[in-house]
Parts: structure tokens; C-alpha cells; sequence
């Protein structure tokens, strides 16, 4: 089961001195299930079918953080949210049910606001155990290593085994 594809987009969000961000791109997919069919059960089933089991229900902190030890998946399913993506020099993101964010390892993330209702999905690939990094001094060079050993995904949450994300994510990134 695929979702749509149609609707990605490639962002590329760099070391800021305190969030390591990546060389890997950050994947938005827009509309990656149509919004009038969307539901947590639909989004669970689209990524558990693309082999990223899903772990939580929830929204997103206020306050920015990255993952050393995990790339992770955002699909939104109910609502809609700014997110700021890549740190406080970032970007700001707009999103609504059926978009889904596949976050690399090290890429700061945070909720700036969001409708009262907002709800995500979040996955991580088999085997990947998520941490909770706020770029706090004392968090790299360790934060550097783990990220440096964390294993490409070996299919796309959105695409399965043919999916951007192994394109992007493979050739040319490491």
C-alpha cells in the first residue's frame, strides 16, 4: 500500500552548532492520504504496510528536540499545526490531515501552535528506539556518534521499498 507521492518535497536543514540537523533531507509529503479519507487508523495502516510499525498517538513538544537514535515519521491526522522544522534558524511548516513528515536523525522539531484538535500519528523504523535530545550543552559529540551509526531505513513509510526515501536517503548522502 502506497500513499501518495505526488505532493513531496525535499527539505535540507544543516548543523547549526547546536542542532545537528542533516545531510539526509527531511521528506514532507503533502496530502499523502487524501484528506477527506484520512483517519489514525488509515495512517497506521499506510506505515505499518510500508514495514514502520506505528508507536504513539499524540501531538508534537513545544519546544525544540531531535532524535539521535531514530529517524521518525509524523502523519497528521486530525487538525492542523505550525510546525518549525530544522531549529530556531529553521523553517516554518504548515500541516493538515494526510501530510506526513519523515523526520532523519538529528533534525530539530517542534509545535509552534496548533488547532485544539491536533492529532499525529509517529513511527520509527523496525529495530530504531527513539531518545529525546533538547541541544543542551553536553548533548554531542555523543549525539553525533549515535546519529552517525543509525542504520538508512530499508523502506519508505510512505512509498514501501521503491519510495523516495531510499532514492534520497541512498545515493549520494553518505
Amino acid at each position: 500500500m502506497a500513499g501518495r507521492l505526488d505532493g513531496l518535497r525535499l527539505e535540507r536543514f544543516f548543523d547549526d552548532g547546536t542542532y545537528p540537523n542533516s545531510a539526509l533531507p527531511l521528506l514532507f509529503y503533502e496530502e499523502a492520504l487524501p484528506r477527506d479519507a484520512v483517519s489514525p487508523e488509515a495512517m497506521e495502516a499506510l506505515f505499518a504496510a510500508n514495514g514502520w510499525p506505528p508507536a504513539w498517538r499524540a501531538s508534537v513538544f513545544t519546544y525544540h528536540h531531535y532524535h539521535s537514535t531514530a529517524h521518525e515519521t509524523l502523519g497528521v491526522v486530525r487538525g492542523s499545526a505550525r510546525l518549525m522544522l530544522g531549529g530556531p534558524e529553521g523553517r516554518e511548516f504548515d500541516v493538515e490531515p494526510g501530510d506526513v513528515i519523515v523526520i532523519p536523525a538529528g533534525v530539530a522539531h517542534r509545535r509552534l501552535d496548533s488547532s485544539g484538535d491536533f492529532l499525529v500519528v509517529g513511527c520509527y523504523p523496525p529495530g530504531q528506539n527513539w531518545d529525546l535530545l533538547r541541544g543542551e550543552a553536553g548533548n554531542r559529540p555523543a549525539a553525533d556518534r549515535n546519529i552517525e551509526r543509525i542504520p538508512l531505513p530499508r523502506t519508505d513509510p510512505v512509498g514501501g521499498t521503491d519510495g523516495p526515501l531510499i532514492v534520497h536517503w541512498r545515493v549520494g548522502t553518505r
